[in-house]
């Protein structure tokens, strides 16, 4: 087990240090002269070269990248190009409280109503139920974020006015204000992954289901129920866990349409506002944060089958 934890280690390192290049590769990478975006238009060539060498963009790439990593791995990640100057990682522990928190609620709505969905229509595979849940699942999945976002807003917000759209409360306002502010774009978010995950749990229910121990529980009178529950949704969750995973790393970064819609103080505001005047410590940072994120949170993911499945954990003993 230890020799296995170490080499999922390394294989994590690696992954990051891959994450890292990409990520500083940004600088080169955005249209626009960051010497420009920090004196602004009208200054002369030799200024802008005065200035992209005190910001060390002359030097060569593999020293720029050591300098930043390095100041990255203490916490450093620089500050903004643009008033009030601002330093990087405050803005992000600022911003990532909200986009986490919705990508919570939103796993959280989806496990909630998918996984009973799952069971009740691969138990009744065929019936009028699961012919419901399908056809429910695949119009759910056939609606852009964006459009299911405007007619919840239009409907809940501007029509009953059951929520806010333009406005949010953090914890620290109280939590049941937070919660009716987050509610409605956090339900935006779980529509998608609410038919997915139904749709893979489904599936692997009625395999799971046409099992011998499967049977063999339903010949000794068990319930169904305790046949679903019990039974059949452990064995059957292996998927539907990798798309936790992959969700969870996903949502963090791309709440973007949904923080646009509702004007949330998230990291999707953070990096489209940043990447769009040109402000590249900020980008820089907030990207490395969420594929961060994205990668701890898979490899979490990764190492929990064993948990689920004994098997696994032999396999690689």
């Amino acid at each position: 087990m230890l020799l296995n934890f170490a080499k999922r280690l390394g294989e994590l390192a690696l992954v990051l240090f891959i994450v890292s290049i990409g990520t500083f590769a940004l600088v080169d990478l955005m249209p626009g002269d960051p010497a420009v975006v920090v004196l602004g238009e009208g200054h002369t060539a030799a200024e802008y070269d005065a200035q992209r060498d005190k910001m060390g963009l002359n030097d060569p790439f593999p020293v720029r990248y050591g300098e930043w990593v390095g100041s990255a791995l203490t916490g450093d990640l620089g500050d903004s190009f643009l008033p009030p100057y601002s330093d990087v990682a405050e803005r992000i522990g600022a911003a990532l409280p909200v986009s986490v928190q919705l990508a919570l609620m939103a796993l959280f709505m989806a496990l909630v109503i998918a996984i009973p969905l799952a069971m009740w229509s691969a138990y009744h595979a065929g019936g009028r139920v699961d012919q419901l849940v399908s056809a429910g699942t695949f119009g759910i999945l056939s609606v852009p974020s964006f459009l299911a976002g405007m007619l919840l807003i239009g409907v809940f917000a501007n029509g009953l006015g059951w929520f806010p759209r333009l406005e949010w409360a953090r914890i620290t306002d109280g939590l049941g204000a937070n919660l009716h502010h987050a509610f409605l774009p956090a339900l935006t978010i779980a529509l998608v992954e609410i038919a997915t995950f139904a749709r893979v749990l489904r599936g692997d229910l009625i395999t799971t289901l046409r099992e011998d121990f499967i049977l063999a529980a339903r010949a000794k009178g068990m319930s169904p129920l305790h046949v679903l529950v019990r039974d059949a949704l452990r064995p059957s969750s292996f998927s539907l866990i990798t798309l936790l995973g992959i969700s969870m790393g996903r949502l963090v970064g791309s709440t973007v349409i949904v923080e646009f819609l509702f004007a949330l103080p998230g990291m999707g505001s953070l990096i489209i506002g940043s990447a769009d005047q040109g402000d590249v410590p900020m980008v820089q940072g907030a990207v490395l944060v969420i594929a961060l994120l994205y990668v701890l949170v898979n490899a979490l993911i990764d190492l929990s089958y064993g948990r689920l499945d004994p098997r696994i954990r032999r396999a690689h003993v």
